[in-house]
């Protein structure tokens, strides 16, 4: 039901109302009577201390509204000690400026910095759970990274008109910053931790992925969230016919370059790479990722340094350590059997044996009640052993734990025409890794719309790839894209698109899918082996033919002497318990994507090149 408004009296601050019945009426009055009692002492105790009462007006409905009069830094005022004086920080990075900021805005977070390149700006914030949810085996972080379309003077489409959906853009930048930041936090930081990143202005001049990675780790640098070292990151382009790199480029001189790299790292060493090319040589990547490290390094060196000024105390207290004399135990007890089990070449029969040594370890040294230990420090302690095991027998041996050597690619087999009514269809198994990829053609109409804070075009070749949890014998989550999915079929296509003929010549939308039917090591690689099979099933001129493989590292006790040794074509626990994950895509003479993550405090160039150069090799043997 609805009533007419309310007509103004003549006093300014009291309204007439339309009359009410008689019950209603002292309803009205028991409960304005009531409202005024309770705020009296209130309006008393502000007497005694100095402050102004509130004023009162009188509004339609018969209570009273109090109206706040007392002004900021009045006597009482709990506002006035706080200081939102900004901090601020300036860094060279490339062709741009920089700004860093806090101490005015978000002063509950455990951190927070608005970061401003030109007219581009994002908010950073960093904040940590109060209670110990993790077991010390990992760090519990979260990074969701959200560009506003208000950043653009847009709104947004649909019926809510309200930001929140997460876009697939959204998801690729949040890994990118979560991905060379994760290894920074210790461990045994065990509560749950959040950074939050907000595009709150954005003038389209340079992209937004790398400027998220500094602001991010800005925001933890200064947080009391421990932090071995702050982080940078940095866009890499070439132009044809140049060989000097571009250090931040535009958007505009992107659209030309033969180079699309974002590269993560500290002061002295590299974290995380993901690029891609038309089919730059081995010497060419690696000096884009050493003239890249060299901004990245200036600008960490800047970011510790105000970090010290104005951040606080780090809560290494808070940080979960092992218990004294459970690693010598658990591998006094189990170490030999565990170094054998870890041996087993196939993957199911190599899990079941550890799993059961793992329980006879926990209740021999975490059952009963007078036990030393708790059943999650002896777990993890076996997850130590593992990895120690695993290591030992490749650098002692030179065998790893299906019986190749360091540089031996797992057999393959593949086909095409799988499907019968498919376009192209293909199989593609390496080892205990297998995809079946699926290309349909279409006209215009076909093509991925994309909806960002950019110009973006329609992609007229895109690629979807499916990770069920059957293809590594589990059961779980079956819906939308994960994170997870939707960066690997990212890289995917990434590495397939160079080789996509033009427009001009081929007028076709094309759509890969990859569905993995078995993972046991770098299942997006395979999905660049048999999408490139099911392409040319379909009939697509292709200009190349392209392969994938994931290259791995164990690194050595650099005060025995001992090198890193650079293992080709990496199981899953290699990639879980050694160093690096290095994915490369391409040809035998190029390289076409390129992903690169570290567990531990970065890598060399060195190292680098080593192996980029045993991938060289393994990419020729595929194809």
């Amino acid at each position: 039901w609805t009533r007419p408004l309310p007509s103004v009296s003549s006093s300014p601050s009291v309204y007439s109302r339309p009359s009410f019945s008689p019950r209603r009426e002292r309803t009205m009055a028991m409960r304005s009577s009531c409202a005024m009692r309770a705020r009296a002492p209130r309006v008393g105790a502000a007497r005694s201390a100095g402050v102004q009462p509130c004023a009162r007006v009188v509004v339609p409905n018969g209570r009273r509204r109090p109206v706040r009069c007392a002004a900021a830094g009045a006597p009482g005022d709990p506002y006035a000690a706080l200081d939102r004086t900004p901090k601020t920080l300036t860094l060279r990075i490339g062709e741009s400026e920089v700004t860093v900021e806090t101490g005015r805005i978000g002063r509950q977070a455990n951190g927070a910095v608005m970061v401003t390149e030109g007219e581009t700006v994002i908010y950073a914030t960093i904040c940590a759970g109060r209670d110990v949810t993790a077991d010390g085996g990992f760090v519990p972080l979260t990074v969701n990274y959200q560009e506003r379309y208000s950043a653009v003077g847009r709104t947004a489409g649909g019926y809510r008109k309200r930001d929140g959906g997460v876009r697939e853009n959204e998801t690729l930048i949040g890994r990118l910053v979560d991905r060379p930041l994760r290894p920074m936090i210790p461990k045994g930081w065990a509560y749950d931790t959040q950074i939050l990143e907000w595009v709150l202005s954005y003038d389209g001049e340079r992209s937004t992925d790398a400027l998220a990675i500094t602001a991010a780790s800005a925001a933890a640098a200064i947080s009391d969230v421990p932090l071995k070292r702050p982080i940078a990151g940095v866009r890499v382009g070439l132009l044809p016919g140049e060989t000097e790199p571009l250090i931040n480029p535009t958007c505009e001189q992107m659209e030309r370059s033969r180079l699309d790299l974002v590269l993560a790292g500290t002061e002295d060493a590299v974290m995380m790479i993901e690029g891609f090319g038309d089919f730059l040589t081995v010497e060419e990547m690696l000096y884009a990722v050493e003239k890249g490290h060299e901004a990245v390094a200036d600008a960490c060196r800047d970011i510790e340094a105000w970090a010290e000024e104005v951040g606080r105390v780090k809560n290494e207290a808070a940080v979960l350590v092992a218990p004294e004399g459970v690693d010598d135990e658990v591998r006094a007890l189990v170490g030999a059997e565990l170094a054998e089990a870890m041996a087993i070449s196939v993957k199911q029969t190599r899990g079941a044996a550890v799993e059961g040594i793992r329980a006879r370890a926990i209740e021999s040294l975490a059952g009963g009640d007078d036990a030393k230990f708790t059943e999650n420090d002896v777990r993890l302690a076996c997850g130590r052993c593992e990895s120690n095991a695993l290591r030992s027998m490749i650098r002692a041996n030179g065998l790893r734990q299906d019986g190749r050597d360091i540089k031996t690619v797992r057999p393959i087999t593949s086909s095409g025409g799988l499907l019968p009514r498919a376009h192209g269809s293909s199989l593609f198994t390496r080892g205990e890794t297998q995809a079946i990829a699926a290309a349909t053609l279409g006209g215009a109409t076909d093509a991925q719309k994309v909806d960002g804070l950019g110009n973006d075009k329609d992609r007229r070749f895109y690629l979807h790839y499916f990770f069920p949890p059957s293809s590594v014998g589990e059961t779980g989550r079956v819906g939308a894209a994960s994170r997870r999915e939707v960066g690997h079929g990212n890289l995917a296509e990434r590495a397939l698109m160079p080789v996509i003929p033009p427009y001009d010549d081929f007028p076709f939308t094309v759509r890969l899918e990859s569905t993995i039917t078995e993972s046991n090591g770098s299942s997006s690689m395979a999905t660049v082996c048999a999408g490139s099979l099911a392409l040319q099933d379909a009939g697509v001129p292709v200009t190349r033919k392209v392969a994938g493989i994931a290259m791995g590292l164990i690194l050595g006790d650099e005060s025995a002497g001992e090198a890193p040794v650079i293992l080709t074509d990496i199981l899953g626990s290699e990639d879980a318990l050694g160093d690096m994950d290095f994915k490369v895509a391409g040809d035998g003479d190029g390289i076409s994507a390129f992903q690169m993550d570290i567990k531990v405090e970065g890598i060399t160039l060195a190292v680098l090149r080593e192996a980029l150069e045993s991938a060289r090799v393994g990419l020729g043997h595929i194809l």
